[in-house]
């Protein structure tokens, strides 16, 4: 029996989005040792034993960094990443306190039956109060920074902190204008505020795929996401195309809660291109890294080309040449050249979808 494209691309994705957990190992080696300088800052501060409170710090502070890389936990801490700051923080907080305990209950189990530390596994499990104060105090800080960084985006705050684009630099982007369809109809029925729970739930869907594929929300406009990456990261292994494929496949998978919720399963088009932009960062009192070029004027007009044609899914020829190899399943039609507004030279396009079955 043949496999229907879907199912078969289906699976490829979460094959592709099981790497997602383990793609970057050093958060697994870099875990432990920010827990253990979090621990010898507290023998130093405290004058305590200074084996012993890297040892602290290993077992609090790995799960903690874990839990916010989202390699543990992921589905609780999604659940109240998306609820209101005084929530996240406090649910934040009881999260970080339950894990400092367990925490610190398994390194004094540790220390004491491969140290010999305390007389007995119950007393060395017993935390001070300085410890427990200076750890929730690390944690708070730690949930602080991470909420900055999911308010303004994981590359936004990256770049802003490293002064990335403090002096104005020209590179190769990759730009996806990701357009909900239908949006104006179910305001006119249903409501402004339905709309924006509506649109929230479905960036928020888009998040987890945007951030397999390595890249970074750039901002939201009305009913549209938009998505970049830099040109080697989303080339590799199609990672642009399948972040657009991983996103209809989590739609699909949520359609029953999306109806019963909503009254309707989301649509989308999708129109991707990429070029040399100049990336600079803007703004005095509110910071914002901004794109300056024809790439990003230009995808922007391939989103209305995309609906006059009646096609979900566009990539520019440009994009389709770099990438070379599609995903296992999925194909494209040349469409040919189009004239696009502000452009000299028309551009030549292509649809993308999944192959009909065989």
């Amino acid at each position: 029996m043949k496999s229907h494209p879907g199912q078969s691309l289906r699976y490829e994705m979460n094959i592709w989005r099981g790497r997602d957990r383990f793609r970057r190992p050093l958060q697994w080696l870099l875990a432990p040792i920010v827990g253990a300088v979090a621990g010898l800052a507290y023998a130093l501060m405290f004058d305590v034993e200074a084996l012993h409170s890297a040892v602290r710090g290993v077992f609090i502070g790995t799960p903690i960094l874990l839990y916010e890389r989202g390699v543990i936990l992921r589905r609780w801490r999604n659940v109240i990443r998306q609820a209101a700051t005084p929530v996240f923080v406090v649910a934040t907080i009881a999260t970080y306190v339950l894990t400092i305990l367990i925490g610190n209950a398994a390194a004094g189990t540790a220390l004491h039956h491969l140290l010999g530390y305390m007389s007995t596994a119950r007393e060395a499990m017993v935390m001070s109060e300085s410890g427990l104060l200076y750890s929730l105090g690390v944690s708070t800080l730690v949930a602080f920074v991470f909420r900055l960084r999911d308010l303004i985006g994981p590359s936004l705050f990256t770049s802003l902190l490293l002064g990335r684009y403090h002096r104005p630099i020209k590179e190769e982007r990759i730009f996806l204008f990701l357009d909900v369809s239908g949006s104006t109809h179910f305001a006119d029925r249903y409501g402004d505020l339905e709309t924006q729970a509506y649109l929230g739930q479905i960036f928020n869907a888009l998040a987890s795929p945007v951030r397999r594929s390595q890249g970074s929300i750039d901002d939201y406009i009305g009913d549209m996401a938009v998505v970049t990456w830099p040109m080697d990261r989303g080339m590799r292994d199609a990672a642009c195309l399948r972040c657009v494929f991983d996103f209809a496949a989590v739609i699909r998978d949520q359609a029953a809660a999306w109806q019963a919720r909503f009254g309707q399963v989301p649509e989308f088009r999708a129109v991707l291109h990429c070029g040399s932009v100049v990336t600079a960062e803007i703004g005095l009192e509110r910071h914002k890294i901004a794109y300056f070029g024809d790439v990003v004027n230009t995808t922007g007009r391939l989103e209305s080309l995309s609906k006059a044609l009646g096609q979900p899914i566009l990539v520019s020829a440009d994009l389709l040449a770099g990438i070379r190899v599609l995903p296992p399943h999925v194909v494209a039609e040349n469409l040919g050249f189009h004239v696009i507004r502000g452009r000299d030279e028309p551009l030549q396009i292509s649809a993308v979808r999944l192959a009909l079955e065989a």
